[in-house]
């Protein structure tokens, strides 16, 4: 990219100089790069699964700014979300794994960047962390698109598609860890354009309440007994995942 920018530059000093024959071999040269260059932003590779080991975790803690998701009793979905993620970011460092996270603040992070900073990383696992006062327990979601096999290079809006069944499996990973906690767990498969741009296993992970952590009548979402053991469960969850992956890449 930056030899075609400096590229441009001598097309301007050549036409600014009166080289006119220099300056439209190079447009002539230029033009259809850029062309190329735009097309190819649309489009990811799609990183065939399963091909090296991965390292790192990515939390993506969903809203932020000036959008402030789901309202959560006295406290909005973003900032919940955020502290979420903040939390099981300590925990997993603590644990060895390499995390990146999509916002460290009350930023706003729209769902392209979200996705680019996830395939950025070449992530073993991507959670997209939420919160819902509607149902309980826990929600894990799934990418709705079909999946495909062996397609080298995939349109940037459904690159998820070649991760499908590596995302099912670690939706299935999290249900019996979280389970395993004591949290009811519900499953489903949705469009979701951030996830949907992602080459990494990815699901999104919507928290409800569960009024069974706490008898005071106060919401699970201001109980920091509550967070934790929300966080301990993914924590657990990924450990197993990452054992897997590991398994996996063994000769």
């Amino acid at each position: 990219m930056n030899t075609c920018i400096e590229l441009f530059a001598l097309l301007a000093k050549r036409a600014a100089s009166g080289e006119l024959r220099v300056a439209t071999a190079l447009c002539r040269f230029l033009v259809p790069l850029s062309l190329v260059l735009t097309v190819t932003t649309q489009v990811l590779g799609a990183q065939v699964p399963g091909a090296t080991p991965r390292s790192v975790v990515v939390l993506d803690a969903a809203h932020g700014g000036d959008d402030s998701g789901a309202g959560l009793g006295s406290m909005p979905e973003k900032t919940y979300t955020l502290a979420l993620s903040v939390r099981l970011r300590s925990l997993l460092a603590a644990r060895g794994f390499q995390v990146a996270t999509t916002r460290e603040s009350d930023a706003t992070v729209d769902a392209n960047r979200r996705a680019e900073i996830a395939n950025h990383a070449n992530a073993l696992a991507c959670l997209s962390l939420h919160a819902s006062e509607a149902g309980s327990g826990v929600h894990i979601f799934v990418s709705s698109l079909t999946p495909v096999e062996g397609v080298r290079f995939l349109p940037w809006k459904t690159a998820q598609a070649a991760w499908i069944t590596q995302s099912l499996a670690l939706a299935g990973v999290l249900n019996s860890a979280i389970t395993h906690a004591g949290m009811n767990v519900t499953l489903g498969r949705i469009a979701m354009p951030g996830i949907d741009s992602m080459v990494c296993p990815a699901v999104a992970v919507e928290i409800a309440p569960d009024h069974s952590l706490d008898s005071s009548g106060r919401s699970s979402f201001e109980d920091p007994a509550a967070q934790a053991h929300v966080a301990e469960a993914l924590a657990a969850a990924l450990m197993e995942w990452q054992l897997a992956d590991r398994r996996a890449h063994e000769p």
